[in-house]
Formats: structure tokens, sequence, C-alpha cells
């Protein structure tokens, strides 16, 4: 009874905690600059609250239609996921133009080395193949590459000392949601059975809930400074482009 409370609870919170960001977002008007977090927002709203909870409605928990569209769904939150990263590295990249030009082609490499793994490790065990294995180990496979690049995105950012809070804050929060499904899909696999430690089960819910409330503080405590660090950049590239035309 406790543990079904605790899980019923956090989840919860976090589509309260969630679509509180959601709104507060489009009511500010600043979903035009951060559209990129605006749609990733809708989806998990969408996809993880309200097409879940329908599925659960339709089919039942231990249906196997139910199961599929669990696992496909989280396929498809962990591209959104891995989308949102590199919108994250093209923003941290806005001064540097050529620097994004080359990370655009190793963003794409990642992912398709995500893909080759996953199916070199599935061709390996062709007669015993699970079409569950399958959608677990490419969103296991996956979540760890948005974990190592936004890690490294992280790095990239202090190393050409980017001044915007706002992203800083984004990525942090990003990096304690990857690191909870990584942990929890790793521990999945690992442990006998499938059937992680009983405190496990909450971990993914925790970070979940630690990613939007950073969210919620990049948000609401650093909007003056995110505008004014865009404007800055809008009016050196009005000038640049005057000093060029004059030439």
């Amino acid at each position: 009874m406790l543990e079904r409370f605790l899980n019923y609870g956090l989840c919860y919170i976090g589509y309260a905690v969630e679509l509180v960001l959601f709104v507060l977002i489009a009511c500010q008007g600043r979903w035009k600059r951060l559209t990129n977090l605006f749609v990733y927002l809708a989806l998990l709203f969408t996809v993880d609250g309200a097409a879940r909870m329908y599925a659960l409605y339709r089919f039942g928990l231990h249906s196997v239609r139910y199961s599929y569209f669990y696992w496909l769904s989280d396929d498809a939150l962990a591209l959104a996921a891995f989308l949102l990263v590199c919108s994250f590295f093209r923003r941290a990249c806005r001064e540097k133009k050529e620097l994004w030009h080359s990370l655009r082609f190793f963003l794409v490499w990642v992912f398709l080395l995500a893909v080759l793994i996953t199916t070199f490790s599935l061709y390996r065990n062709f007669h015993h193949l699970h079409f569950n294995r399958f959608i677990t180990e490419f969103e296991q496979n996956l979540y760890f590459s948005c974990l190592v690049l936004n890690t490294l995105l992280y790095v990239m950012m202090q190393y050409i000392r980017n001044t915007d809070e706002e992203l800083n804050l984004l990525v942090c929060g990003l990096g304690i949601q990857f690191a909870g499904p990584t942990a929890s899909l790793a521990f999945t696999i690992l442990t006998p059975g499938g059937h992680p430690p009983f405190l496990f089960s909450y971990v993914d819910h925790l970070c979940f809930l630690g990613m939007l409330l950073v969210w919620a503080y990049a948000v609401l405590r650093v909007p003056e400074t995110a505008d004014i660090h865009i404007r800055g950049e809008k009016s050196q590239h009005l000038a640049e482009a005057t000093i060029r035309r004059a030439a």
C-alpha cells in the first residue's frame, strides 16, 4: 500500500509541476524563445501523462498492448530528449557558428552509433529476441548517449565561457533527469529477474521532479538576465551587419 501511494504521489506531483511550468512559459510569452523546451514539455505531458493514462484505462496494467505502448512511448521520449540536447548544443554555439557546424555531424554520428550498437547486440541474440528487449536496449543506449552528451555540453560551456545562465540551469536540470532512467535501466538489466531494489523504483520520479524544479527556477529567476543576453547578442549582430554594409 505504501509503495503504491509513494509511486502515485510522486508521479502526480511531477505532472502538476510539469503543467505549472508549461503554463508559466506560455503565459510569460517565453515559448517563442524557449520553443524547444516548450515542445518537449508538451510532449511529456501528452505522452507520459494523458496518452499513458488512456492506454492504462483502455488496456489494463498487465496487458501486452499497454506494455508495448509504455515502452514505445519511452523510446519516443528518449528520442525527444536527444533532440533537446542537440538544440541546447546549438544554443550554446550561437556565437561560434563554426563549432556548431562541426558538432552537428558529431551528434548525428552519436545517434547512428546508438542504433548500430543496439542492432549488433540484438543480432548476437537473434534466436532469443524479444520485442520488449529491443525497445528497452535502444532506450538504454539512447539515454546513455544523452547523459554523455549533456555532460560534454556542460564541460564545453565552461570551456568557451558561455554566459547564458538560463542555459546552464536547463542543462544541469536535464543532467539530473538523464541520470535516473540510465541508472534504473542498467539496474533492471543487471539484477536477477530484472527487478531492481525496492527504493530504486523511486529514482526515476525523484530525478524527473528535480529536473522540473531546476527548470522552473531557471524560467522564474533568470528571465531578465537571459533576455538581456539575447538583446545584447541581437544588437551585436546588427552592429556587425551595419559595419559590413558600410564597408
